[in-house]
């Protein structure tokens, strides 16, 4: 049996350090045996991986890759809080927000980003509940932002 961490490595990732806030909140609290994160935006090496609205200057694909960064910053914030990412039980719900264009439906797909990541990293317990909601902007004008609530250990 693989751990999350070992996973993660197989896929030529690591966890990020966590996004410092850019307010008066902090990237994740834990309750007793849950997590809860802020949401999350596709930092990349310190800076935001792209801009602008879903539908209109960024494609489906480029904001599922945008989803999945900012799910493995949402999974470095829970880990932070739960002893490391291997303290991590399961995934328990998980938001995608999507800077839409007005007409653009396909937030689930975009979404897809997000959950692929949580399936690849941490295979059963990486299945959730997940809303995917459009929106008109977002922080920063990010294209994507995801949070995440997950049982721990």
């Amino acid at each position: 049996m693989t751990t999350a961490e070992e996973r993660l490595a197989a896929l030529g990732l690591k966890l990020p350090e966590v996004a410092t806030p850019a307010g008066a909140y902090v990237p994740a609290v834990r309750s007793g045996n849950f997590v809860f994160t802020a949401g999350q935006l596709p930092f990349a090496d310190g800076k935001l991986a792209g801009t602008g609205k879903v539908g209109d200057s960024v494609t489906v694909e480029e904001a599922a890759g945008f989803a999945r960064t900012a799910a493995l910053n949402a999974l470095a914030a829970a880990a932070s809080q739960a002893g490391g990412l291997d303290a991590i039980k399961r995934v328990v719900k998980v938001v995608c927000f999507v800077s839409s264009a007005p007409d653009f439906t396909g937030q689930a797909e975009v979404a897809n980003g997000a959950s692929g990541l949580f399936l690849d990293v941490l295979g059963e317990a990486g299945k959730h509940a997940r809303s995917a909601v459009g929106m008109a902007v977002l922080p920063r004008d990010t294209p994507v932002e995801v949070e995440i609530v997950v049982e721990v250990a």
